[in-house]
């Protein structure tokens, strides 16, 4: 603010002047500067008590002031009663003295008494006379609580009340508690808070509420009526509707928060039971009320009706309900609560963690959702004495209970239907979920369409595979809008309405629709998957492997809480349309997909070109995503393009492991020594270099196991290995003839896969625990002249091999009835061959048997062999043919026979019925058993 000064005024100078001339006519002395400074303070003091003065007269010439009455200013009294008289006559001053002493008098201070009003209940309970929903409805709610009592136990209200809190109702550690009353036109105010105002444990606030209320004028003179500090009175001209009550209770800074509608008038115990039962462990964690609902269960035709549906069972219950005799006696879970809320100020901010789906309705379903979904809370109706109404939550159910059933407008029932369906979909463990438990085999995640399109071949066989039940996830929003991925499927847009189970639209984005960080949307997939694998309880989660990793990481974690074993499964895009033999596993092996770990073990010396050509062979096969391990076993004399082509060699599946001997082993040693494994998931795929692979090898190995040995319901123990090769003689036998098993089994079936006592040394995948016993059988049956070998097999030419490692396996497999899995298909192809090129066998120079490459050397398959299986599928393993060594038609059992009569095993055994038995763990045999 500026100061005005005159033109010809220059600071202290004019004054010192003026004083200057004034002393004694004397010649101008020049002044010092403080001189004036001491004047202008001088000058201000004399203002200021000016201004002290004006005030004091011009308050006691007020005419409200009696000065008779005034405080003792004698000298400031006098003066402002001479100047009052001169100013206002004596007669005018008397006439408004006397006029505001009348005017105190007649206004008495605002009772509640006379501005309160009282809602008009003249009509009695809503009963039905309807005998079988009334039958319905109770065997319902009986079913319900038997439930409930089996898995989280229901107290009656005494037992609630005879539990420990952390609460001390009388002592120190009272519970604060803010009440918060929301108005609009009934006329329940004071009933309320009188209510209150009685309560046995007393509240720490309560706020009165009217948003956009056409009575807030009436609210607040009652509020203002009670003359109470703790009750306060918030309006506003905007409608803050069913969220904004919600919204005033983030502000509070009590312990809990006990929200009203307005037609509920509590029983005066109900703060003190309410925070005893929040203060309990078991209950600490919930949002409690007097009211609540149960959601629709699935009907006969599996569809869900509305909660609105008249004469329905599966339309759910409204607890508790006076119309179908239905009283709460003990706690019961619901899927959410109406007209009233207890809970802890902690939990409140849970209800706007997700934008709501409107927010114009459904305030009660949405808490008790986002509760479940991000709190793991739950949502309990509290019991009552029906012999002592200050028990109750709602004094007066009438009330509430003509708002519950008043409440039919159509655009509201579709829109609250709408609100709850979407909540079932996202992950909502509803009561009848809970009751019902659900078993599919898969569940697919999309996190956009193109995903959709890529998952579209394997969802299909599911989905059209008799008896088999799949579902698929889709991340909704503006990543993948639900009608655009029924497009991308070939469904009608129907099934994004249609409350039924097909597809599900988690509407990623709800949480923060604009965001920079991947959290919201980690959080929204992780909760919400976690909620429908609880629900669905599948076998597999499936999903593309190259999915946004965040996605990858909340659909692990999702995964990964499901008590009943859900496996998470990635695969690469280009292998999804070659695993839909995947539909044709039982759910009880789907679960294992990744249990097993198959390791590539290669046998290799001086081959570099055979190599080269079974390395490229390897890496144009299906991995499925797998972690598959790769290692290299060379003798000592390995030459120098072997090193260098192994060195530089690059794996992407897994570890590269590369082991050189010091001394030279030969085959014997190379092949046995090659792997061991590591675990009873851990397998071995044993190769030698001049082998070539298909790429469905890996495929058709992992189909095997996950079909006859990780599937619960086969037992399989004689299964030794999988060979990835079909032969075309009869290896054994001296005269090697030839042997086509597509014309040996044509009967059955021409594709048939087949079981061979004979295992596979020209690629194979070799078992755990077998293998373990192999090395043990070796060490102890291995010696250097092959005709001290104790094991003669009659007619087999097995018994003049020397150095094999196959003859001591097939001894073996041979005494204890072991069989290896079989591949046939037309022309012999296979998933691997033999190019039979010199090495320590073949061409070698002690070998007298000469080899026609077109008896080893087969076609590899280059097409999905699914199609060539009998019926599309593998067949069960009970159906499974079995031949013995000599590629004769044998049981399981006759080979076992055979091997117990040949008596020839480590230890001695009844020759009719026994064979060893063998420690999985180290090979060891133990004792003998029947078989």
């Amino acid at each position: 603010m500026g100061v005005i000064h005159g033109p010809n005024t220059r600071s202290g100078d004019y004054l010192e002047g003026m004083l200057t001339d004034h002393v004694g006519g004397k010649a101008k002395v020049k002044v010092p500067r403080s001189a004036s400074t001491r004047l202008v303070t001088a000058l201000t003091c004399l203002q200021f008590a000016f201004a002290m003065y004006a005030t004091f007269l011009l308050y006691f010439m007020s005419p409200a002031i009696d000065l008779r009455t005034a405080p003792d200013f004698t000298w400031a009294k006098s003066i402002a009663q001479n100047m009052r008289q001169f100013i206002i006559p004596q007669h005018v001053l008397r006439h408004y003295q006397e006029s505001a002493s009348l005017l105190s008098a007649e206004i008495p201070p605002i009772r509640p008494s006379l501005v309160c009003e009282h809602e008009r209940i003249d009509f009695s309970q809503k009963k039905s006379n309807d005998a079988q929903m009334i039958k319905l409805k109770r065997q319902l709610y009986d079913e319900i609580l038997d439930f409930q009592r089996k898995s989280i136990g229901t107290e009656t209200l005494a037992q609630l009340m005879a539990m420990k809190s952390k609460w001390d109702l009388r002592g120190p550690n009272r519970p604060k508690v803010t009440v918060i009353l929301n108005h609009f036109k009934r006329k329940t105010l004071c009933a309320q808070l009188d209510s209150l105002l009685q309560q046995t444990l007393p509240f720490h606030h309560v706020w009165v509420l009217s948003f956009g209320s056409p009575n807030e004028l009436s609210l607040r003179r009652i509020v203002e009526s009670y003359n109470d500090s703790r009750i306060s009175f918030i309006s506003s001209s905007y409608d803050f509707k069913y969220y904004g009550r919600f919204q005033m209770a983030l502000q509070t800074e009590a312990d809990l928060v006990y929200i009203l509608d307005d037609d509920m008038v509590p029983g005066r115990k109900m703060l003190q039971i309410l925070s005893h039962v929040a203060g309990t462990d078991k209950y600490k964690n919930s949002v409690l009320g007097s009211i609540g609902r149960i959601l629709p269960f699935r009907q006969k035709d599996f569809t869900f009706p509305s909660y609105r549906k008249v004469r329905s069972k599966e339309a759910g219950l409204y607890l508790p309900d006076p119309a179908y005799d239905i009283t709460v006696d003990r706690i019961v879970q619901v899927d959410f609560l109406s007209s009233s809320w207890f809970l802890s100020a902690e939990l409140v901010k849970t209800l706007f963690i997700e934008t709501p789906f409107t927010f114009m309705t459904g305030e009660d379903l949405h808490l008790s959702y986002q509760l479940q979904k991000y709190r793991g809370a739950g949502s309990f109706v509290l019991p009552i004495d029906p012999n002592d109404k200050e028990t109750w939550g709602d004094s007066e159910h009438r009330l509430a209970y003509v708002s519950e059933t008043t409440v039919i407008f159509k655009d509201i029932v579709q829109v609250r239907d709408d609100q709850w369906w979407k909540a079932l979909t996202t992950g909502y463990v509803t009561q009848w979920a809970a009751m019902h438990p659900q078993k599919i085999d898969a569940l697919f995640y999309a996190h956009s369409v193109d995903e959709v399109k890529a998952l579209a071949p394997l969802l299909e066989k599911f989905r059209s595979t008799v008896g088999k039940k799949a579902y698929i996830v889709v991340s909704g929003g503006s990543f993948c809008p639900c009608e655009d991925a029924a497009a991308a499927l070939k469904w009608p847009k129907l099934v994004c309405k249609e409350r039924r189970f097909k597809i599900f639209d988690l509407a990623i984005g709800t949480l923060s629709r604009i965001s920079n960080s991947e959290v919201p949307v980690v959080q929204a997939v992780y909760s919400s998957m976690k909620g429908l694998i609880k629900i669905h309880n599948p076998s597999v989660l499936i999903t593309v492997s190259d999915i946004d990793p965040h996605v990858k990481k909340a659909l692990k974690m999702a995964s990964e809480t499901n008590a009943n074993g859900t496996t998470l499964v990635l695969l690469p895009r280009p292998t999804v349309s070659k695993v839909l033999w995947m539909a044709d596993l039982r759910p009880t092996a789907l679960p294992n997909w990744s249990k097993m770990r198959i390791s590539v073990n290669i046998i290799t010396q001086n081959r570099a070109n055979s190599l080269t050509r079974l390395l490229k062979s390897l890496s144009n096969a299906y991995y499925l995503g797998d972690e598959v391990p790769i290692s290299f076993n060379m003798d000592s004399k390995v030459d120098e393009a072997t090193i260098r082509l192994v060195s530089s060699f690059e794996w992407p599946h897994g570890p590269k492991t590369l082991r050189r001997r010091i001394i030279q082993g030969g085959l014997i040693r190379a092949v046995s020594e090659s792997w061991y494994p590591a675990s009873d998931d851990d397998y071995g795929l044993l190769l030698e270099d001049d082998i070539e692979v298909s790429p469905y090898y890996y495929l058709w190995i992992k189909y095997a196991l996950l079909a006859y040995h990780y599937d619960p319901q086969v037992s399989f123990p004689e299964l030794s290995s999988i060979s990835l090769y079909t032969p075309r003689l009869v290896e054994v036998v001296k005269e090697r003839p030839k042997w086509n098993a597509t014309e040996f089994f044509k009967r059955i079936h021409p594709n048939t896969p087949y079981l061979h006592q004979l295992p596979c040394s020209w690629g194979a995948v070799f078992f755990p625990k077998h293998w373990r016993e192999f090395y043990v059988y070796m060490n102890m049956r291995f010696t250097e002249n092959v005709k001290a070998n104790p094991v003669q097999i009659p007619k087999s030419r097995t018994n003049g091999w020397q150095a094999s490692w196959k003859k001591f396996l097939i001894d073996m497999m041979y005494l204890r009835g072991y069989v290896s899995l079989y591949p046939n298909f037309p022309h012999q192809a296979s998933f691997s061959t033999n190019h039979m090129e010199p090495g320590a066998h073949i061409s070698a120079k002690d070998n007298v048997v000469r080899h026609d490459k077109a008896d080893f050397e087969v076609p590899l398959l280059k097409k999905d062999f699914r199609t060539l299986l009998p019926n599309g599928k593998l067949p069960p393993a009970s159906k499974l043919p079995s031949l013995n060594l000599f590629n004769q038609a044998v049981s399981l059992k006759g080979l076992k026979a055979a091997g117990a009569k040949l008596g020839q095993d480590v230890l001695r055994c009844d020759n009719a019925t026994e064979t060893v038995l063998v420690d999985h763990q180290t090979g060891m045999p133990q004792r003998c058993a029947k078989f």
